[in-house]
């Protein structure tokens, strides 16, 4: 059971929106749709948006600028839906706040599938606050603040962006030259990256009775894994 969460769908294909509303519909949900941008951030001005698909290939405004947009005012969960499986457009699309990326060749029951991942990580969501919980992880969004166990952990700001990336987006794996440049805008190497995150895994893997919480992918980069 969903509760009647309501999910907003955002794509100029008629057809795409009309399947993914009813496997939506079928499982549960409430779905409102939009073919515009203009049309969308109407919809969220009137209505309560627990989750948004929103297609990047949009007329008149892409969806990334309609991210954009929409962080202005509201943290509440985005799935980039694209017909491009291009890392560089999931990377811009996580930069911009994006929660999930799905390529369109995805299934509409994996889509699905996806929307409740997004809202089961997401605990609480409004527009002022949103909690992530991994087990003994609790990583406070609006207060910036993360807590193993309930004790809270002091992490440098460069260490609490890499960790909120991670945990926004498990089991994707983050290459070096992705997180060199976003977080130090392409200046550095793979030491600068591996540096930072192991002072960032000392501090949130300290106990070593519990399973690891940041992945080393070798030669890769990393992946969250959580618990």
């Amino acid at each position: 059971m969903t509760g009647n969460q309501t999910v907003l769908v955002v794509d100029d294909d008629k057809s795409i929106v009309e399947l993914l509303k009813d496997f939506l519909e079928n499982d549960g949900f409430d779905v409102k749709t939009a073919s515009r941008a203009t049309q969308a951030l109407d919809v969220l001005k009137r209505e309560m948006i627990q989750c948004i698909v929103l297609d990047i290939m949009m007329p008149e405004q892409n969806g990334f600028d309609i991210c954009r947009q929409i962080r202005e005012e509201s943290d509440v969960p985005i799935l980039f839906l694209s017909a491009r499986s291009d890392d560089v457009d999931k990377i811009r699309g996580f930069a911009l706040g994006g929660d999930d990326y799905i390529v369109k060749t995805a299934s509409p029951a994996e889509i699905v599938a996806r929307v409740k991942a997004v809202l089961r990580r997401s605990s609480s969501q409004d527009f002022n606050r949103r909690i992530l919980n991994y087990g003994r992880l609790t990583i406070d969004i609006s207060m910036r603040e993360v807590f193993i166990e309930g004790k809270s952990i002091s992490l440098t700001p460069k260490e609490y962006d890499l960790l909120q990336l991670f945990a926004k987006h498990p089991k994707f794996v983050f290459s070096y030259e992705q997180l060199l440049d976003k977080f130090w805008e392409g200046v550095g190497d793979k030491h600068t990256v591996r540096v930072h995150i192991s002072r960032l895994r000392e501090k949130i893997e300290a106990d070593p009775n519990h399973p690891v919480i940041i992945v080393n992918e070798w030669g890769i980069g990393y992946r969250f894994k959580g618990e």
